[in-house]
């Protein structure tokens, strides 16, 4: 399933924009999705390093809370990339 986006786009002549709807092609889902895999390595890694800082008894059980918190990137990257296909459409 390819991820998409819809964005506003005004018109003139109207009050009320007119939406368009911009997809990822699978190359480009799987590339997000990739940057976002070794940057989660990285930020999984940094959360554990946090959560040692915090208590080293239950530093695995706050990794996973920091990283949850964290983590939530890939669909922020995907529609990052759609608003950057949207805007070089125009």
């Amino acid at each position: 399933m390819v991820f998409s986006k819809r964005f506003p786009k005004t018109t003139e002549g109207s009050v009320y924009p007119k939406w368009v709807e911009i997809s990822l092609t699978e190359e480009e889902e799987k590339e997000v999705e990739q940057l976002a895999r070794e940057e989660h390595v990285k930020l999984f890694k940094d959360c554990v390093e946090d959560a040692k800082k915090v208590d080293d008894a239950g530093s695995i059980s706050i990794a996973l809370g920091l990283f949850d918190k964290r983590a939530s990137h890939v669909v922020f990257l995907k529609e990052k990339k759609c608003k950057e296909k949207f805007e070089a459409s125009d």
